[in-house]
């Protein structure tokens, strides 16, 4: 195939996020943040179903034990399908009503790291978060505007996580008790856009989105850029390695506050010709 297709559908995604292979249902799942829904594209016929949703959410995680774990604009919530069933589990935020979830996913560990960030992007009231399988959550990180991410390197080393609006993608190392000794690890230029999600391929290199620069771009473990593809869709949102052998790739894009082209929200299959890593269950 070419080096990108899109994926046909009725419907364009306002904000495309959180991207999620399922090797369980064989299908990748992915939220439009503000519609406010849940999309998933079966990898057995090609469908795409969408579940509308009572609040902006910005990611789910698969548990271990069935269903997902959802990020939204009022915090933790159990989600089930088929009928669909949202359970509160409780808001890390309650004090902050201008702020939402936007990205988040479960490390090796079973534990479900994801961000904040105000939704009017002009404070820096932002927090990445990480949710223990007994549902206790803990604020792990502070001061962001836009959070982005996260990424967890293969050899467990390193958490990657952006602050969008700051141009700037953070290495932390990861410890017993969770992260430390934040540093910049890669920095966007006017030329590039910002930093949206991303994830990390089996040989460890960082792939991320270019909100505002049209493509997708793949960064050595030491943060040297390897390579870009370009995509038609301005506004490049979200990244997830896919199907049995995790050879496929899949991503995400937004519509939001562009005169949109048929390629603006659109979700697409990428061939990038490298393979991606299992994705984490939440064990909770």
């Amino acid at each position: 195939m070419a080096q990108w297709q899109m994926i046909q559908r009725d419907v364009a995604d306002t904000l495309g996020e959180g991207t999620l292979w399922s090797a369980r249902d064989n299908a990748v799942y992915w939220v439009d943040i503000l519609a406010p829904a849940l999309n998933r594209l079966s990898l057995d016929g090609g469908t795409v179903e969408r579940w509308a949703m009572p609040e902006p959410l910005g990611w789910v995680a698969e548990r271990a034990g069935g269903g997902f774990i959802g990020g939204f604009k009022s915090g933790f919530a159990a989600i089930s399908l088929n009928p669909l069933t949202i359970t509160p589990i409780g808001d890390p935020e309650p004090d902050l009503s201008y702020n939402r979830m936007n990205d988040g996913k479960a490390d090796a560990n079973g534990y479900i790291w994801c961000g904040t960030m105000d939704m009017e992007e002009e404070r820096d009231s932002g927090s990445l978060y990480r949710l223990a399988p007994d549902l206790r959550w803990q604020q792990m990180d502070s001061g962001y505007r836009v959070t982005n991410g996260p990424a967890f390197s293969p050899c467990g080393k390193w958490l990657y996580h952006s602050d969008t609006s700051r141009r700037v993608m953070y290495r932390f190392a990861r410890t017993a008790d969770g992260i430390a000794d934040r540093q910049p690890f890669i920095r966007f230029t006017d030329a590039d856009g910002y930093p949206d999600g991303m994830t990390v391929d089996a040989d460890g290199h960082i792939w991320v989105a270019h909100w505002g620069g049209g493509r997708i771009s793949r960064f050595t473990p030491d943060g040297a850029l390897d390579r870009s593809i370009a995509l038609p869709a301005r506004q490049i949102t979200n990244i997830s390695f896919a199907g049995p052998d995790l050879d496929r790739m899949f991503v995400s894009s937004a519509a939001t506050g562009l005169d949109a082209t048929p390629h603006d929200g659109g979700f697409f299959e990428v061939d990038c010709g490298v393979r991606g890593m299992p994705t984490n269950l939440f064990a909770g």
